[in-house]
């Protein structure tokens, strides 16, 4: 059972989704919240596998709650805390998958930064929701390409004065900076092999050594870590292959 935790400032919208993932027997809904700081406390209460994070809300905005949550999920693993009703997803912690709209650009790289999953618009399909609660709570990432690609590309243009320092990419090899560049820019392992001319398992083989060297935790991370690197103002934005 994949346990949901709901966040949107707006009545009918938390409404909506409670409805539709509680249609599916795999899905419950433990909590819904109208704001970040009401989200923490019941993430903390009732450990969910996956949070449906919106991001301008009232008192505490979700990119805050994001950073709150996945930081408690970290000490607690840390601690071996949680007992053993909860499965290794609540152990670990709650997997953020944000919600937002295209002018959110830059609030959703803030949630990714922070630890979020992925995000999806809010005008998904129902269906492409629910997917995409499973996948999360799976433990992958899930990063729309098209949406990825517009998010990047938007900051690639116009540098940003509180970047971070660049991260080091010591130890990473020629082949694996080119795919590193490409999950950053939003294309899947299938068009990065179409790209590059690889198999597909040799593309996965290259992200999972990417995830242990640069020691992040899933594949949103990764966009993360190419975009401070540097990685993305170096090469242009490739085209998927059609």
């Amino acid at each position: 059972m994949i346990r949901v935790l709901i966040v949107d400032d707006q009545a009918l919208v938390r409404g909506a989704f409670e409805v539709l993932v509680n249609s599916v027997p795999e899905m419950t809904v433990v909590g819904a919240a109208a704001d970040g700081a009401e989200a923490i406390e019941l993430a903390q209460r009732e450990r969910p596998d996956v949070v449906l994070m919106d991001v301008r809300m009232p008192k505490l905005d979700g990119i805050e709650a994001t950073r709150r949550i996945i930081a408690a999920g970290r000490e607690r693993a840390e601690s071996g805390g949680g007992s053993d009703s909860h499965s290794d997803a609540e152990v670990c912690g709650a997997r953020v998958l944000i919600l937002t709209t295209f002018d959110l650009d830059e609030y959703v790289f803030a949630a990714l930064r922070a630890g979020a999953s992925g995000f999806l618009l809010k005008d998904t399909a129902p269906a492409q929701l629910l997917d995409a609660i499973t996948v999360v709570a799976a433990g992958e990432a899930l990063l729309a390409p098209t949406v990825t690609r517009r998010l990047i590309e938007q900051f690639s243009r116009s540098p940003q004065p509180s970047r971070a320092p660049r991260v080091s990419l010591d130890g990473v090899t020629d082949r694996e900076h080119e795919v590193l560049a490409l999950v950053g820019r939003g294309l899947s392992n299938a068009e990065i092999a179409e790209h590059l001319h690889l198999a597909s398992p040799t593309v996965k083989t290259h992200v999972s050594r990417l995830l242990m060297k640069l020691g992040a935790r899933d594949r949103a991370q990764l966009v993360i870590v190419a975009y401070e690197s540097g990685l993305l103002d170096q090469q242009p934005f490739p085209h998927a292959p059609s």
